[in-house]
Protein backbone atom coordinates (compact mmCIF):
# COMPACT_ATOMS: atom_id res chain seq x y z
CA UNK A 1 0.00 0.00 0.00
CA UNK A 2 0.87 3.75 -0.62
CA UNK A 3 2.39 5.19 2.53
CA UNK A 4 0.33 8.20 4.50
CA UNK A 5 1.08 11.21 3.40
CA UNK A 6 3.70 13.08 5.49
CA UNK A 7 4.56 16.56 5.55
CA UNK A 8 7.18 16.79 2.71
CA UNK A 9 4.77 15.86 0.38
CA UNK A 10 1.76 18.11 1.32
CA UNK A 11 4.48 21.22 1.60
CA UNK A 12 6.10 19.82 -2.10
CA UNK A 13 2.10 19.68 -3.23
CA UNK A 14 1.38 23.97 -2.05
CA UNK A 15 5.03 24.64 -3.46
CA UNK A 16 3.39 22.92 -6.91
CA UNK A 17 0.28 24.83 -6.71
CA UNK A 18 1.32 28.23 -6.23
CA UNK A 19 4.29 27.22 -8.91
CA UNK A 20 1.45 25.84 -11.55
CA UNK A 21 -0.75 28.87 -10.88
CA UNK A 22 1.68 31.53 -13.00
CA UNK A 23 1.53 29.07 -16.45
CA UNK A 24 -1.27 30.47 -17.55
CA UNK A 25 -0.01 34.13 -17.57
CA UNK A 26 3.11 34.03 -18.73
CA UNK A 27 2.02 31.80 -21.67
CA UNK A 28 -0.40 34.52 -22.82
CA UNK A 29 2.34 37.28 -21.71
CA UNK A 30 4.93 35.62 -24.33
CA UNK A 31 5.03 36.17 -27.87
CA UNK A 32 6.28 33.02 -28.83
CA UNK A 33 4.24 30.22 -30.60
CA UNK A 34 2.57 28.11 -28.14
CA UNK A 35 3.90 24.76 -29.55
CA UNK A 36 7.54 26.63 -29.00
CA UNK A 37 6.93 27.51 -25.83
CA UNK A 38 5.89 23.51 -25.05
CA UNK A 39 9.49 22.59 -26.72
CA UNK A 40 11.37 24.90 -24.68
CA UNK A 41 10.19 24.57 -21.11
CA UNK A 42 10.65 21.00 -21.18
CA UNK A 43 13.91 20.99 -23.00
CA UNK A 44 15.33 23.58 -20.96
CA UNK A 45 14.34 21.09 -18.05
CA UNK A 46 15.47 18.09 -19.33
CA UNK A 47 19.46 20.33 -19.70
CA UNK A 48 18.63 21.40 -15.59
CA UNK A 49 17.58 17.83 -14.59
CA UNK A 50 20.72 16.39 -16.27
CA UNK A 51 23.91 16.42 -13.38
CA UNK A 52 21.13 15.35 -11.25
CA UNK A 53 20.31 12.23 -13.61
CA UNK A 54 23.93 11.54 -14.31
CA UNK A 55 23.88 10.85 -10.59
CA UNK A 56 21.37 8.27 -11.17
CA UNK A 57 22.58 6.57 -14.31
CA UNK A 58 22.25 3.03 -12.66
CA UNK A 59 18.51 3.67 -11.92
CA UNK A 60 18.07 5.43 -15.35
CA UNK A 61 19.61 2.01 -16.91
CA UNK A 62 17.43 0.31 -14.91
CA UNK A 63 14.66 2.03 -15.74
CA UNK A 64 14.35 1.66 -19.60
CA UNK A 65 15.00 -1.98 -19.24
CA UNK A 66 11.88 -2.47 -17.21
CA UNK A 67 8.06 -1.95 -17.34
CA UNK A 68 8.33 1.51 -15.28
CA UNK A 69 10.18 2.60 -18.75
CA UNK A 70 7.32 1.97 -20.91
CA UNK A 71 4.87 3.91 -18.67
CA UNK A 72 7.52 6.57 -17.92
CA UNK A 73 7.60 7.15 -21.95
CA UNK A 74 3.92 7.07 -22.27
CA UNK A 75 3.48 9.50 -19.62
CA UNK A 76 5.66 11.86 -21.48
CA UNK A 77 3.80 11.32 -24.28
CA UNK A 78 0.71 11.99 -22.46
CA UNK A 79 2.59 15.48 -21.10
CA UNK A 80 3.71 16.48 -24.44
CA UNK A 81 -0.14 15.87 -25.73
CA UNK A 82 -0.96 18.32 -22.74
CA UNK A 83 1.10 20.90 -23.85
CA UNK A 84 0.67 21.14 -27.33
CA UNK A 85 -3.37 20.95 -26.39
CA UNK A 86 -3.74 23.25 -23.38
CA UNK A 87 -0.94 25.65 -24.43
CA UNK A 88 -2.23 27.01 -27.69
CA UNK A 89 -6.24 27.03 -25.83
CA UNK A 90 -5.06 29.72 -23.71
CA UNK A 91 -4.08 31.99 -26.65
CA UNK A 92 -7.55 30.85 -28.50
CA UNK A 93 -9.94 30.65 -25.84
CA UNK A 94 -8.84 33.17 -23.02
CA UNK A 95 -6.66 32.27 -19.68
CA UNK A 96 -10.12 31.96 -17.50
CA UNK A 97 -11.60 29.73 -19.81
CA UNK A 98 -9.26 27.56 -20.78
CA UNK A 99 -7.92 27.17 -17.50
CA UNK A 100 -11.62 26.03 -15.98
CA UNK A 101 -12.37 23.51 -19.06
CA UNK A 102 -8.58 22.16 -18.58
CA UNK A 103 -9.89 21.61 -14.86
CA UNK A 104 -12.21 18.48 -15.60
CA UNK A 105 -9.07 16.67 -15.09
CA UNK A 106 -10.28 15.24 -11.71
CA UNK A 107 -13.53 14.23 -13.94
CA UNK A 108 -11.38 11.98 -16.10
CA UNK A 109 -9.02 10.90 -13.17
CA UNK A 110 -11.87 9.37 -11.54
CA UNK A 111 -12.60 7.40 -14.33
CA UNK A 112 -9.11 6.38 -15.23
CA UNK A 113 -9.41 5.30 -11.53
CA UNK A 114 -12.46 3.54 -12.11
CA UNK A 115 -10.92 1.27 -15.40
CA UNK A 116 -8.28 0.56 -13.44
CA UNK A 117 -10.51 -0.87 -10.83
CA UNK A 118 -10.68 1.35 -8.57
CA UNK A 119 -13.80 3.13 -8.35
CA UNK A 120 -14.40 6.09 -6.33
CA UNK A 121 -16.64 6.51 -3.62
CA UNK A 122 -19.56 8.44 -3.44
CA UNK A 123 -18.43 11.64 -1.35
CA UNK A 124 -15.12 11.41 -3.28
CA UNK A 125 -17.27 12.12 -6.61
CA UNK A 126 -19.29 15.11 -4.59
CA UNK A 127 -16.11 16.69 -3.84
CA UNK A 128 -14.93 16.58 -7.16
CA UNK A 129 -18.07 18.02 -8.71
CA UNK A 130 -18.06 20.92 -6.20
CA UNK A 131 -13.98 21.42 -6.99
CA UNK A 132 -14.79 21.78 -10.89
CA UNK A 133 -18.18 23.62 -10.59
CA UNK A 134 -15.75 26.09 -8.39
CA UNK A 135 -13.17 26.15 -11.04
CA UNK A 136 -15.85 27.14 -13.34
CA UNK A 137 -17.24 29.79 -11.71
CA UNK A 138 -13.64 31.46 -9.81
CA UNK A 139 -12.76 31.98 -13.32
CA UNK A 140 -15.64 33.18 -14.96
CA UNK A 141 -15.44 30.53 -17.53
CA UNK A 142 -18.08 31.98 -20.83
CA UNK A 143 -17.85 28.87 -23.47
CA UNK A 144 -17.27 31.18 -26.73
CA UNK A 145 -19.44 29.78 -29.74
CA UNK A 146 -17.13 31.20 -32.73
CA UNK A 147 -14.68 29.29 -34.57
CA UNK A 148 -11.35 29.96 -32.90
CA UNK A 149 -13.08 30.04 -29.28
CA UNK A 150 -14.47 26.75 -29.78
CA UNK A 151 -11.48 25.29 -31.14
CA UNK A 152 -9.78 26.74 -28.01
CA UNK A 153 -12.61 24.80 -25.94
CA UNK A 154 -11.29 21.45 -27.60
CA UNK A 155 -7.99 21.55 -27.06
CA UNK A 156 -8.34 22.82 -23.40
CA UNK A 157 -10.80 19.39 -22.61
CA UNK A 158 -8.01 17.91 -24.34
CA UNK A 159 -5.40 19.19 -22.27
CA UNK A 160 -7.41 17.87 -19.04
CA UNK A 161 -7.62 14.91 -20.18
CA UNK A 162 -3.99 14.38 -21.34
CA UNK A 163 -2.69 15.68 -17.83
CA UNK A 164 -5.10 12.76 -16.17
CA UNK A 165 -2.90 10.37 -18.35
CA UNK A 166 0.15 11.91 -17.53
CA UNK A 167 -0.83 11.83 -13.99
CA UNK A 168 -1.79 8.26 -13.79
CA UNK A 169 1.08 6.72 -15.84
CA UNK A 170 3.33 9.00 -13.56
CA UNK A 171 1.35 7.44 -10.10
CA UNK A 172 2.40 3.60 -11.71
CA UNK A 173 6.02 4.42 -12.73
CA UNK A 174 6.78 6.59 -8.97
CA UNK A 175 5.63 3.58 -6.48
CA UNK A 176 9.37 2.44 -7.57
CA UNK A 177 11.59 5.04 -9.21
CA UNK A 178 13.01 8.19 -7.86
CA UNK A 179 11.20 11.82 -9.14
CA UNK A 180 14.42 12.53 -10.50
CA UNK A 181 15.12 9.57 -13.39
CA UNK A 182 11.14 9.96 -13.58
CA UNK A 183 10.85 13.34 -14.36
CA UNK A 184 13.89 13.37 -16.23
CA UNK A 185 13.12 10.67 -18.88
CA UNK A 186 9.43 11.96 -18.91
CA UNK A 187 10.49 15.91 -19.76
CA UNK A 188 13.13 14.18 -22.92
CA UNK A 189 10.23 12.80 -24.22
CA UNK A 190 7.98 15.07 -24.57
CA UNK A 191 10.29 18.21 -25.65
CA UNK A 192 11.31 15.29 -28.50
CA UNK A 193 7.62 14.83 -29.30
CA UNK A 194 6.89 18.75 -29.15
CA UNK A 195 10.42 19.60 -31.39
CA UNK A 196 8.88 16.93 -33.84
CA UNK A 197 5.49 18.91 -33.93
CA UNK A 198 7.33 22.45 -34.02
CA UNK A 199 9.63 20.89 -37.27
CA UNK A 200 6.16 19.92 -38.77
CA UNK A 201 4.66 23.19 -38.35
CA UNK A 202 7.13 25.28 -39.32
CA UNK A 203 7.41 26.48 -36.00
CA UNK A 204 9.91 29.20 -35.41
CA UNK A 205 12.45 28.07 -32.25
CA UNK A 206 14.72 31.30 -32.11
CA UNK A 207 14.59 35.12 -32.62
CA UNK A 208 11.67 36.26 -29.88
CA UNK A 209 11.76 39.61 -28.12
CA UNK A 210 13.32 39.59 -24.67
CA UNK A 211 10.81 39.36 -22.83
CA UNK A 212 9.54 35.52 -24.40
CA UNK A 213 12.31 34.56 -23.33
CA UNK A 214 12.78 35.31 -19.62
CA UNK A 215 8.73 34.30 -19.69
CA UNK A 216 9.64 31.06 -21.40
CA UNK A 217 12.68 30.46 -18.47
CA UNK A 218 10.30 31.62 -15.89
CA UNK A 219 7.74 29.21 -17.27
CA UNK A 220 10.72 26.48 -17.04
CA UNK A 221 11.72 27.41 -13.34
CA UNK A 222 8.20 27.86 -12.18
CA UNK A 223 5.91 25.71 -13.32
CA UNK A 224 7.59 23.29 -14.89
CA UNK A 225 10.24 22.36 -12.39
CA UNK A 226 8.93 23.39 -9.14
CA UNK A 227 5.63 22.75 -10.08
CA UNK A 228 5.22 19.15 -12.12
CA UNK A 229 8.34 18.12 -10.83
CA UNK A 230 6.97 18.49 -6.93
CA UNK A 231 3.27 16.84 -8.07
CA UNK A 232 5.44 14.06 -8.93
CA UNK A 233 7.03 14.13 -5.96
CA UNK A 234 3.89 13.98 -4.20
CA UNK A 235 2.55 10.88 -6.06
CA UNK A 236 5.13 8.79 -4.47
CA UNK A 237 2.60 9.55 -0.99
CA UNK A 238 -0.88 10.53 -2.05
CA UNK A 239 -3.00 9.16 -4.81
CA UNK A 240 -3.44 10.88 -8.07
CA UNK A 241 -7.18 11.58 -7.74
CA UNK A 242 -6.37 13.58 -4.49
CA UNK A 243 -3.68 15.56 -6.31
CA UNK A 244 -5.66 16.43 -9.61
CA UNK A 245 -8.52 18.01 -7.46
CA UNK A 246 -5.95 19.88 -5.17
CA UNK A 247 -4.44 21.61 -8.47
CA UNK A 248 -8.39 22.83 -9.37
CA UNK A 249 -6.64 25.13 -6.58
CA UNK A 250 -4.28 26.72 -9.61
CA UNK A 251 -7.48 28.28 -11.24
CA UNK A 252 -8.43 30.76 -8.86
CA UNK A 253 -4.75 31.76 -8.67
CA UNK A 254 -4.05 31.74 -11.95
CA UNK A 255 -6.79 34.00 -12.42
CA UNK A 256 -5.85 36.51 -10.06
CA UNK A 257 -2.74 36.27 -11.28
CA UNK A 258 -3.82 37.29 -14.73
CA UNK A 259 -5.77 40.08 -13.23
CA UNK A 260 -2.18 41.48 -11.47
CA UNK A 261 -0.06 41.28 -14.39
CA UNK A 262 -2.13 41.28 -17.36
CA UNK A 263 -4.87 43.11 -16.36
CA UNK A 264 -7.50 40.49 -17.34
CA UNK A 265 -9.76 41.18 -14.45
CA UNK A 266 -11.99 38.64 -12.22
CA UNK A 267 -15.46 38.77 -12.56
CA UNK A 268 -16.96 39.32 -8.55
CA UNK A 269 -17.88 35.15 -8.42
CA UNK A 270 -14.61 34.40 -8.37
CA UNK A 271 -14.78 34.40 -4.52
CA UNK A 272 -17.38 32.32 -4.10
CA UNK A 273 -16.27 30.51 -7.01
CA UNK A 274 -12.73 30.31 -5.03
CA UNK A 275 -14.75 28.78 -1.50
CA UNK A 276 -16.56 26.28 -3.48
CA UNK A 277 -12.90 25.12 -4.56
CA UNK A 278 -11.67 24.86 -1.18
CA UNK A 279 -14.49 23.18 -0.34
CA UNK A 280 -14.15 20.14 -2.99
CA UNK A 281 -10.57 20.00 -2.44
CA UNK A 282 -11.65 19.46 1.49
CA UNK A 283 -14.14 16.64 1.42
CA UNK A 284 -11.63 14.80 -1.47
CA UNK A 285 -8.85 15.47 1.24
CA UNK A 286 -10.88 14.28 4.42
CA UNK A 287 -12.59 11.34 2.40
CA UNK A 288 -9.00 10.04 1.26
CA UNK A 289 -7.66 9.92 4.58
CA UNK A 290 -10.19 7.22 5.30
CA UNK A 291 -9.27 4.88 2.67
CA UNK A 292 -5.77 3.97 0.42
CA UNK A 293 -5.10 2.99 -2.48
CA UNK A 294 -4.01 -0.74 -3.55
CA UNK A 295 -0.29 -0.77 -4.06
CA UNK A 296 -0.66 -2.69 -7.58
CA UNK A 297 -1.40 0.43 -9.98
CA UNK A 298 -2.15 -1.02 -12.98
CA UNK A 299 -3.37 0.73 -16.38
Amino acid sequence: MRPRSDPASVAALAIAVTAVSASGPMIGYAAAPAVAIAFWRTALATVALTPLAFVRRRELVGLVTRREGGFTVLAGAALAAHFLTWVPSVKLTGIATAAALVATQPVWQGLIAAAQGRPLDRWTWVGIAVAVAGAVVATGADVAVSGTAVLGDVLALAGGLAVAAYTAFGERVRATTSTTSYTFVCYAVCAVLALAVCLIAGAPLAGYPGPAWLAIVGITVGPQLLGHSLFSFALRRIAATTIAVVILLEVPGAALIGWAWLGQVPRPTAWPGLCLVMAGVAVVVLVGRRTRPPADLQL
